[in-house]
C-alpha cells in the first residue's frame, strides 16, 4: 500500500470583506464563506514545515481583504488560490467562494477557481 494523495482543507470559513460592484455594496463589508482544499507532495511529513498549516486559508484571506474594495468574488478567489499556491509544497489548490448576500432568493451563489503547479 502506498500514498497516493495528500489533501489539507478549510470548509466554511467565514470573513468579512468589502467587496462588490453596486453602489450599495460600497463602504460596508459582507461576509464570503471559503472551502479550500491543497494538494500536498507525498514527501514525509515529520512536522508542521514538512506541511500545509491550514490557518494559512485565514492570513491570506485576511491580507488580500485588507489591501482594499475587491470588485469580484472571482479576483478575490483567483488572488486567494496565487497566495496559497506560492506556499512551499503546495502541487495544486481548489478554492470556492460564496457570497451568501448576493442574492435575495438563494443561499448563496459563488464562484470556484482551481490552480495548479506546471
Amino acid at each position: 500500500m502506498s500514498l497516493k494523495t495528500r489533501l489539507v482543507f478549510v470548509e466554511g470559513l467565514c470573513v468579512d470583506a468589502a467587496i462588490g460592484i453596486y453602489d450599495y455594496e460600497h463602504g460596508r463589508t459582507q461576509p464570503l464563506i471559503i472551502d479550500a482544499e491543497v494538494t500536498l507532495g507525498l514527501e514525509p511529513i515529520t512536522g508542521l514545515k514538512d506541511t500545509f498549516n491550514y490557518e494559512l486559508f485565514g492570513l491570506r484571506a485576511r491580507d488580500i481583504i485588507a489591501a482594499g474594495h475587491i470588485k469580484l468574488v472571482e479576483t478575490f478567489a483567483e488572488d486567494l488560490a496565487q497566495a496559497v499556491l506560492n506556499e512551499a509544497g503546495v502541487r495544486r489548490v481548489h478554492i470556492r467562494v460564496s457570497k451568501p448576500e448576493a442574492l435575495s432568493d438563494a443561499d448563496k451563489a459563488g464562484c470556484a477557481v482551481t490552480f495548479a503547479r506546471d
